[in-house]
């Protein structure tokens, strides 16, 4: 019984409100007035204690306030540790390659160096060969390898500013060269003969700049190709691309005509430039 009642007035005594208020020191006038028991107290204060420490914890391991602790070092003598040590491994890797660079020569000035045998006469007689003698003509296969190579060299690599070896460039047009590329006409271009709307393809793939008309060569397409090379076809009866498109090796750009003043019958005006250089077509096409 007795421990009961204990046990009620430690419950009573928790719970037993007390009246907190805030008065005008002056006028004695009440300013503030709160209702506390111990238990609020008690909850209140360890709610704070524990804000307090986990606002602490956050700031200490959140921010730069952990350099100022004893035992933690700084950020930036981490980074700078960091940087000496890969500067320091580089350093070491430079000295032991100076280390066996010297051994070596040190090997070669004080003459431990081991010999080598060999049969000087085998020297002499393979010097002293008649090339007369060998038989230097290319064999069957030989000559069809190298045939192979120089047609693939034609479609393939295009002057040394197109260093791709799958780049290759397909005829827009077949059909008779009516003019040729000369540079001191200032023809950069040539002149296929086609039928009326024989369709242009794109000699490879690409992104039209340009596809308008114009009073002197017609409808005219040009596109900007890899490697800073561009492809112009003029005297075109239609375009079937616009500006910006992209467009395939082979793809139907345009129909073939006889439009422009600067024309004198059906055919395809067709140029090549690599970084702003006129380049002869034939070198890299065959339009037979």
């Amino acid at each position: 019984m007795a421990k009961k009642e204990k046990e009620k007035k430690f419950k009573k005594k928790l719970l037993h409100k007390y009246r907190l208020v805030v008065l005008n020191e002056d006028t004695f006038e009440e300013r503030f007035a709160i209702k506390l028991t111990r238990l609020n107290v008690f909850v209140i204060l360890s709610l704070g204690t524990i804000l307090l420490i986990a606002g602490t914890i956050f700031l200490i391991a959140f921010t730069s306030l952990k350099e100022y602790i004893p035992g933690y070092s700084s950020t930036a003598l981490k980074k700078q540790a960091t940087v000496l040590n890969y500067k320091t491994d580089s350093l070491l890797q430079v000295i032991n390659l100076n280390k066996q660079y010297y051994t070596s020569i040190r090997k070669v000035l004080t003459g431990d160096v081991a010999s080598v045998e060999f049969n000087r006469d085998s020297i002499i007689d393979a010097a002293n060969i008649d090339p007369r003698g060998l038989d230097l003509k290319p064999t069957k296969e030989d000559s069809l390898l190298r045939e192979l190579v120089d047609k693939e060299d034609k479609y393939n690599v295009f002057e040394s500013s197109i260093s791709a070896t799958n780049f290759v460039l397909f005829p827009p047009v077949n059909g008779i060269i009516s003019e040729g590329y000369n540079i001191k006409e200032k023809h950069f271009a040539v002149d296929i003969v086609v039928a009326k709307d024989t369709p242009v393809k794109a000699t490879a793939d690409g992104t039209v700049i340009f596809a308008e008309w114009t009073a002197d060569t017609g409808y005219v397409v040009i596109i900007e190709h890899s490697y800073e090379l561009i492809s112009v076809y003029k005297h075109n009866a239609s375009i079937t691309k616009e500006q910006g498109d992209l467009v395939k090796s082979g793809e139907v750009i345009a129909m073939a005509g006889n439009a422009g003043e600067l024309t004198t019958g059906p055919h395809l005006h067709f140029e090549l430039w690599s970084r702003g250089y006129p380049v002869n077509p034939t070198n890299f096409i065959d339009f037979n």
